[in-house]
């Protein structure tokens, strides 16, 4: 099978009849073979019956319902481990992305190589309270993972099959799969300018909410990404600089007040008044901790089941 067009949505009957056809079109205009797989993430409307009429008129529909629901990261994780087409495209199910996208991307993707091309929408039409705080997202993602993409966010993006089988996404971390498709060893990522197209039907599923947790996300990746496997060298190094930084100042304290006195100049300041004293106290007991910390992690990592489970890509024997 060529694709597999993996779509999760959440309340979104009236758009749902128009995408799917638009899909067929497409596919049949370039020969391609297909599945369409729709994960309905605990829809409240008649998503999931809009579907089953899907299914009786197109045989390449697939669909997989929650009970509830869980978060796009959980629909594209379980419909990713669906997937049997060759190259696996995403794309949101509100029309929004336009399915005119997918011969170029397949192409590029089996053509030129690429693990992952990742949809720039160059031209957004959506308001200035989502544009500014998705800017300064993709900035800060860029920084943190080295990856030149100025849309991380963007929904529709083309994998190689083995690259969706190889990766989980969870919480709130759709929005950075090249981060971690790059930490899993699929560094050739590509980006594409993809219309972006008005919402036609219904209203946005995201809040504010989505920023607070895409940041504390984007610092879980980063953390788990580099010194998941060893997290003593995060934690004990911490640890061991404010332990030494705290043991200097209170040793250069403890200094100047034996000086002081070795030379009989009055020193009427006791160690315990001094404010540098608390400051220390704290560097010291957090240094502390934090070593703690990183053995007590590594203790864990060392016990876990996969600690030494890594991602083979070819052998030879």
């Amino acid at each position: 099978m060529d694709i597999s067009v993996v779509i999760p949505l959440f309340n979104e009957e009236e758009s749902l009849p128009e995408l799917m056809a638009w899909i067929n079109t497409v596919m049949i205009a370039n020969n391609f073979s297909y599945e369409a797989i729709f994960v309905d993430d605990g829809s409240t409307d008649d998503s999931w019956q809009v579907i089953n009429q899907l299914k009786e008129e197109y045989s390449t529909v697939r669909a997989i319902k929650f009970r509830r629901n869980y978060g796009k990261s959980a629909a594209l994780n379980v419909g990713f481990a669906a997937t049997k087409g060759d190259v696996v495209i995403t794309m949101d199910a509100d029309l929004q992305d336009s399915p005119d996208e997918i011969p170029e991307l397949y192409r590029r993707v089996r053509e030129e190589k690429y693990d992952l091309i990742s949809g720039w929408k160059k031209k957004r039409y959506d308001p200035i309270t989502k544009t500014i705080p998705t800017k300064l997202f993709n900035a800060a993602t860029r920084k943190m993972s080295g990856i030149k993409l100025n849309d991380f966010n963007c929904g529709l993006k083309a994998y190689r099959n083995d690259v969706v089988k190889t990766i989980e996404v969870y919480g709130e971390m759709h929005r950075y799969i090249p981060v971690i498709a790059k930490w899993a060893g699929f560094s050739k990522i590509g980006e594409q300018v993809v219309e972006h197209r008005a919402r036609k039907y219904g209203v946005t599923k995201f809040g504010l909410s989505r920023f607070v947790n895409g940041f504390l996300d984007l610092l879980s990746i980063f953390f788990v990404g580099k010194f998941g496997k060893r997290p003593m060298h995060f934690f004990g190094s911490l640890g061991v600089l404010s332990f030494l930084l705290g043991t200097i100042m209170a040793l250069w304290m403890i200094g100047v007040k034996l000086y002081h006195i070795a030379m009989h100049i009055p020193y009427k300041r006791e160690i315990t008044d001094q404010p540098l004293f608390y400051i220390a106290l704290v560097a010291i007991v957090v240094g502390s901790q934090m070593f703690l910390t990183g053995f007590v992690a590594e203790l864990v990592t060392r016990s876990a089941p996969e600690r030494n489970q890594y991602l083979i890509e070819k052998e030879i024997n």
